[in-house]
């Protein structure tokens, strides 16, 4: 029998896990837009020295002939970009730290559920490959397909957590009914996955060349970058609308299974069109209290919205920095919510 305080311990400490590797995301998505990613040209000393510099009169004179020689032309000291860079590696030691917790706290599953703790142990053990592919994208002067590699590993990472923490959690969610959902939800939703992948590989190339962009601009100018988007930007951004409503249809999909799961339990009454509307409002905001599959169809739509006003204001407000960062951690919170709800879905009552 699991204990409740050990087993509270250890969802808490994946969730919060989860939490601090969106967060690095974030972070990374900052330190990619505003140019900082060879803020530190060193790994895992910045500038050789563990706490980096705040002035450039801390480092040797001669500091750009001994980065040229070791491959990093034109490196200059930039305050502002070492320490956005320094914060990153920051927060990824913190992730380190926590994986570490997480993995040792799921021993309490070797007894009932043993793939709980393989999949903790297996995080772990990516974690350490990602901070070693960290290492390997500052040693390619931010080569794009590393860049790519390092982030879809860390998308995969947190998909390991989440399945972790939903497998410990199944009784709870084989409770979840889904019985008026139909047949085609999974594999319409396993589709609705690969399209968002598929976005976001998209993404990474009009990534590489806003990069490319931003540098011939010297990461100024950005109202004028458009004039230079090329043809998968436009393919990109049109592809979000099939995103949408595919999403649209899965979310409206849970949220019917849920109203009618509770008209049979609690029959709402008669009126107009009108009455009913509201009723079956208030009852989504009702149900979406309880049941956790709702709360997170309700919030995959949100982060879908989210992540298409942030690719509207890159597309039309001149490139603000912060939108880009914000648009890819859409879309990777949007790929971690389908994932949950897909595991939810399979370990949830199905039965007529």
């Amino acid at each position: 029998m699991i204990d409740f305080e050990s087993a509270s311990r250890f969802r808490r400490l994946g969730l919060l896990t989860i939490f601090a590797v969106y967060f690095v995301i974030l972070v990374g998505g900052i330190v990619r837009a505003s140019g900082a990613g060879m803020g530190c040209p060193d790994w895992p000393t910045c500038f050789g020295q563990w706490i980096p510099p705040v002035e450039e009169s801390q480092l040797p004179a001669n500091y750009h002939e001994i980065y040229a020689a070791r491959g990093y032309e034109n490196t200059v000291f930039n305050p502002v970009k070492t320490w956005t860079e320094y914060t990153n590696r920051l927060v990824g030691v913190t992730i380190g730290v926590l994986v570490l917790l997480t993995a040792w706290s799921s021993r309490i599953y070797l007894k009932t559920d043993k793939s709980i703790f393989y999949l903790a142990v297996s995080v772990l053990l990516l974690i350490c490959f990602q901070a070693w592919l960290g290492s390997a994208v500052v040693a390619s002067n931010l080569k794009p397909l590393m860049i790519t590699l390092h982030m879809l590993l860390a998308l995969f990472i947190v998909a390991l957590l989440i399945y972790a923490i939903a497998r410990s959690q199944r009784n709870l969610l084989q409770a979840i009914d889904t019985s008026q959902i139909t047949s085609r939800f999974s594999l319409v939703l396993k589709i609705a996955m690969l399209m968002t992948l598929l976005q976001v590989a998209m993404g990474t190339q009009v990534r590489e060349a806003i990069d490319f962009i931003a540098n011939q601009h010297g990461y100024i100018e950005r109202q004028y970058w458009r004039d230079s988007f090329p043809m998968i930007f436009y393919i990109h951004r049109s592809f979000s609308a099939v995103i949408l409503f595919t999403n649209f249809w899965l979310a409206w999909q849970i949220f019917q299974s849920a109203a009618v799961s509770d008209k049979m339990s609690n029959r709402l009454d008669g009126g107009s069109a009108a009455s009913r509307v509201i009723s079956e409002m208030t009852a989504c905001v009702r149900l979406a209290k309880s049941n956790v599959l709702l709360k997170m169809a309700l919030l995959l739509m949100c982060l879908i919205v989210t992540a298409i006003l942030a690719g509207i204001s890159l597309d039309r407000l001149g490139f603000p920095a912060i939108a880009q960062p914000v648009h890819l951690l859409m879309a990777n919170l949007i790929f971690g919510a389908q994932f949950f709800i897909l595991i939810s879905f399979n370990y949830s009552n199905r039965k007529h």
